[in-house]
């Protein structure tokens, strides 16, 4: 594995296997550079679905054998900056909730073209920042693009701004996967992260 710092991105389908595949791919770098695991959290127990999704990636992790270090950060990553070290791996779960939560975070704000800028020159500055103050940062997302965009202004807006933060992430990481069915497939870099 590199001395520098590596940003990994993973995508997938809802349920595809890709936050499983992320946390297996966190182990295995934490045990070839002795960092910390931290597990960022973007999820807020808003439904009955997304708490029972929460309490489920809960139980992934403290099944999982690794010790993990989570981190609820359902809006501004900046300051997991300065608590992080060199060696520490992140896992970022995910970015679509992540976006989401800025995103909306302000009723009505996603109409203005200046606020979508705002939000996606944020994410991306964030999470650059938390990849350089650590050893490797996974980005998880989901692959919303896929699915047939409504004629909402709302929902064009959203998945324009997701769609070019994967371009942005793709294009800085080191590794870029897509999963389906639990199968990670290698889109960008060369073996083995």
């Amino acid at each position: 594995m590199a001395e520098q710092s590596s940003l990994i991105f993973i995508s997938g389908g809802a349920r595809s296997g890709k936050s499983r595949f992320a946390e297996i791919l966190a182990g295995k770098w934490e045990a070839e550079v002795s960092g910390q695991l931290h597990y960022v959290a973007a999820g807020q127990p808003s439904d009955h679905e997304m708490k029972e999704r929460i309490v489920r990636h809960q139980q992934d992790r403290e099944y999982s054998g690794l010790n993990w270090r989570t981190w609820e950060i359902p809006r501004n990553l900046s300051p997991l900056s300065s608590v992080l070290s060199k060696n520490d791996i992140v896992l970022l779960d995910c970015l679509t909730t992540l976006l989401n939560n800025e995103f909306f975070h302000e009723e009505g704000q996603w109409k203005d073209r200046e606020y979508a800028k705002t939000v996606y020159n944020k994410i991306l500055d964030e999470i650059k920042q938390v990849a350089k103050q650590s050893r490797a940062l996974i980005v998880v997302s989901n692959e919303v693009l896929w699915e047939p965009m409504a004629a909402q202004e709302l929902v064009f807006a959203y998945s324009k701004v997701l769609g070019q933060l994967h371009q942005a992430l793709v294009k800085e990481c080191n590794h870029a996967y897509l999963v389906e069915a639990g199968v990670p497939i290698l889109m960008k870099g060369a073996g083995n992260t």
